[in-house]
């Protein structure tokens, strides 16, 4: 079953449209960014943010309605200082953590510290155009703790977070995945699971000459967080439809099966049972 035809299922009648949140890197072509087939096939909208002007123009030229890019630094409403790096993906809220960074291989390289620059931010619930969200996606370096705590009344609205989560402090004083995790559980979020998890050799070994290649250490990775699955009673039935089509997009068949059938219990349907005789049907798919 594809995405689109369990959207059909959901929504038999009416127009769907998924509203995600991307704070961070943004690309909606990037083939595994997980709201990339729900944009495709016209079923997501998509507000994020690039604090350039000009490349936050042109990212609404590019893409259009009903997309939004707003040119906002997102944090915690007050001044910062904004480090930037060598590669432009790495900069951030917080200064990279140099004496780290130089124990493993191609970190430094990549974070390298160039310039301090002073800015304006936002606070993520300040913010009007945000409006009320169902899948917030997230990767700012650091910075990430702040903006949940400064975006409660968006949190509490979503049913499902993705995050970048680091487990050292590759930022000096960033906050590690364990302050990230008990804020979610406090707006009301389950732990679903890690997107792979990402690190580096301490140097001088080098695995398979691949200098980005880990042995042992985890360094960072993307946590999925889902609104309490033992609460579905809380959520709406547009919410739990919402729901089950963002974890078909993880390929979490187990728990959106879970989510149609409380949907099921509410209108007398059977979502469930063509949702599972669908999948089942499919052939066997690589977590």
């Amino acid at each position: 079953m594809t995405g689109k035809e369990l959207m059909r299922m959901l929504y038999p009648s009416q127009d769907c449209m998924v509203s995600v949140l991307d704070v961070g890197a943004i690309d909606l072509k990037v083939a595994d960014a997980p709201y990339s087939q729900m944009v495709q096939n016209n079923y997501a909208r998509v507000v994020g943010f690039e604090p350039d002007v000009a490349g936050c123009e042109a990212l609404n030229k590019k893409y259009g309605s009903p997309h939004l890019f707003l040119p906002h630094f997102i944090y915690d409403g007050k001044p910062a200082t904004f480090y930037e790096t060598n590669w432009a993906l790495t900069g951030s809220l917080f200064k990279p953590n140099q004496p780290l960074l130089e124990k493993f291989n191609n970190l430094h390289e990549l974070m390298t510290f160039k310039a301090e620059h002073p800015v304006e931010t936002k606070r993520l619930d300040d913010i009007p155009e945000v409006g009320d969200i169902d899948f917030v996606k997230i990767d700012v370096q650091g910075a990430e703790l702040s903006i949940f705590e400064n975006g409660e009344r968006v949190l509490r609205n979503a049913v499902v977070v993705q995050t970048e989560v680091a487990f050292v402090e590759m930022y000096e004083n960033q906050p590690l995945f364990a302050e990230v995790d008990q804020l979610m559980r406090s707006y009301g979020y389950q732990f679903h699971t890690f997107l792979g998890f990402a690190g580096r050799c301490f140097k001088p070994m080098v695995v398979n000459n691949d200098v980005n290649q880990r042995n042992r250490q985890i360094l960072w990775s993307d946590a999925v967080y889902v609104k309490d699955w033992l609460n579905f009673g809380r959520l709406s039935l547009d919410k739990l439809k919402k729901l089950a089509l963002v974890l078909h997009e993880f390929k979490s068949f187990d728990l959106s099966l879970l989510v149609l059938k409380e949907i099921d219990t509410r209108g007398a349907t059977n979502l469930a049972n063509r949702y599972f005789a669908s999948i089942t049907a499919m052939p066997p798919t690589k977590l």
